[in-house]
């Protein structure tokens, strides 16, 4: 049997004992482990942790996010597969878009400075729609093919242990999942799905298909000069290709002889109408990314300034309110961050990094119960590595050990200094409840009988105060011996002498001695 029609009888062999589904946009028939059921669930949990992790919905313009959902919903309205579509546009100058399972789509104000008419919004949404049609995110999940970790987000810097060193955000928990749907790269068949059906919704909904080719020039336009906003962001997970421009070019073509007649829409009026607000406020979102470019060179003092010029252009946009308030965290004035993270709030009471930085300030101004409070109502926006480990050392100040080991352990998930942090905490916590879940002892006698035990330290961090008790049958009595060993480094061992010793001539066997691990801790 060749290879292919071997793959084609496994494929139909799976689909006997799991799952085939006929894809509603494509019509063919694919391998599918996750439910529609389960897609609509997911993208509704995913949702909101979503757009958290990119910086929130951009509350100050929101007839620009009416706007672009009305745009949407028309494309929606004649997609093959009807979702519970929503549309948000998101408070990030990454030029980016995406779609969740289920129809939850999101874009970036950073991406419509970039485009020009309607007809072009159409082609960005149209793309996202056919993900979220033809099921391409429930396809990565079936193949496995999302990479499992934690997702670095926002800049918020803190003060810890006196020194002034910055920690990026880290997704923790279940909003992980959505981490990795919104920044997978899709595989090329994907995309030449979503850009031929998203095509197809353009002309059914009324708009000039030219668009798609065009926004693609300009995509390969920019990618040839290597604009690292679009890297970061839109190129990151749909590459732009001359390849993408001559597949839509070919497709406008087979189309157009159709369209004879058809009042096609560019709607380049409406939306430069509609972006209006957003470009006359661009000069202050531009100080608010050199701000953010700034604290990153540990120039805070520069931060500072950008930022103030910012709000006094646009007063009313709490990021920039936030943003100061972190420069504040990070020069320790923690009263003043305060006042500026109550700004933030007053004017947008749902975005968690408000909270969180609220919460470390609290926190470093010993206001326990206030810190608490704004770091769980974080964490309830989006888990973070940051809230839980702040969580962790408010519960273990406060005597609770078994939520700061819970905290803890949900912040270890990160990576980097403060999931390295989190991990010693936890470990200092866990060691003296479990410390044999961190070392072992292997017993064993050597040639004279004296008795050994190699004590291995199998955790990612030193450990000392290591107590090895030994048992052992020697003529005819348990006799019993207590080492102590003060430090072992992570991942080693060292053999320990028990002090005990059969006598010259005795024939032992292993079960006439043990050793085990009674106490360790950091």
């Amino acid at each position: 049997m060749s290879r292919q029609l071997s793959a084609i009888a496994t494929l139909a062999s799976l689909c006997l004992v799991t799952a085939c589904a006929v894809n509603p946009v494509t019509g063919r028939n694919e391998l599918s482990l996750v439910s529609e059921a389960q897609e609509r669930q997911i993208g509704a949990e995913q949702y909101g942790p979503s757009q958290q992790s990119q910086g929130g919905q951009f509350e100050v313009d929101p007839e620009l996010t009416a706007y672009v959902s009305e745009v949407g919903q028309r494309l929606a309205a004649v997609s093959d597969r009807q979702l519970d579509y929503e549309f948000v546009v998101l408070n990030n100058g990454v030029p980016n878009a995406w779609a969740l399972p289920g129809g939850k789509i999101a874009v970036n104000r950073g991406l419509l400075y970039e485009l020009n008419t309607e007809a072009e919004l159409a082609a960005v949404l149209g793309h996202e729609i056919t993900h979220a049609a033809a099921r391409h995110g429930a396809q990565s999940m079936t193949r496995g093919t999302l990479l499992q970790g934690a997702l670095a987000v926002g800049t918020i810097a803190v003060a810890v242990n006196d020194d002034l060193r910055p920690f990026g955000d880290y997704i923790v928990g279940g909003a992980q999942l959505g981490a990795q749907l919104i920044t997978q790269t899709y595989g090329r068949d994907a995309e030449r799905e979503s850009d031929y059906y998203g095509i197809q919704y353009m002309v059914k909904a009324g708009y000039d298909p030219r668009a798609a080719v065009s926004l693609q020039q300009t995509f390969v336009r920019l990618s040839e000069g290597r604009t690292s906003s679009f890297i970061e962001g839109l190129f990151a997970s749909h590459p732009p290709s001359q390849e993408r421009v001559d597949n839509n070019q070919r497709d406008v073509d087979a189309l157009m002889p159709t369209l004879a007649g058809r009042d096609l829409e560019v709607g380049e009026v409406r939306y430069q109408q509609a972006i209006a607000k957003l470009k006359q406020t661009k000069p202050a979102y531009d100080l608010f990314d050199e701000a953010e470019k700034a604290i990153a060179d540990d120039d805070l003092e520069v931060a500072l300034g950008n930022v103030n010029e910012a709000l006094e252009l646009v007063p009313n946009e709490p990021r920039f309110h936030g943003l100061k308030g972190d420069i504040m965290v990070y020069q320790r004035r923690y009263r003043e961050a305060l006042t500026n993270y109550d700004e933030a709030l007053a004017i947008d009471s749902n975005y968690f990094d408000y909270y969180l930085g609220r919460g470390v300030a609290n926190a470093r101004l010993n206001n326990r119960a206030a810190a608490r409070s704004d770091l769980e109502q974080s964490a309830k926006l989006l888990p973070t590595a940051i809230a839980m480990n702040e969580l962790g050392k408010i519960a273990l100040t406060d005597g609770d050990r078994v939520n700061a080991k819970q905290y803890f352990q949900q912040a270890a998930q990160a990576q980097g200094q403060i999931g390295q942090e989190a991990t010693a905490a936890f470990i200092s916590l866990d060691v003296a409840d479990n410390p044999a879940s961190y070392v072992s002892a292997e017993v064993f006698a050597d040639q004279g009988g004296r008795i050994i035990a190699r004590v291995s330290n199998r955790s990612p961090v030193q450990l000392g105060r290591i107590e090895v008790e030994f048992a052992a049958v020697i003529s005819g009595s348990i006799r019993r011996q207590r080492v102590a060993v003060p430090a072992l480094p992570a991942n080693a061992y060292q053999d320990v002498g028990s002090g005990l010793r059969f006598p010259e001539g005795t024939t032992w066997t292993q079960d006439m001695m043990n050793a085990q691990v009674v106490a360790a801790g950091l």
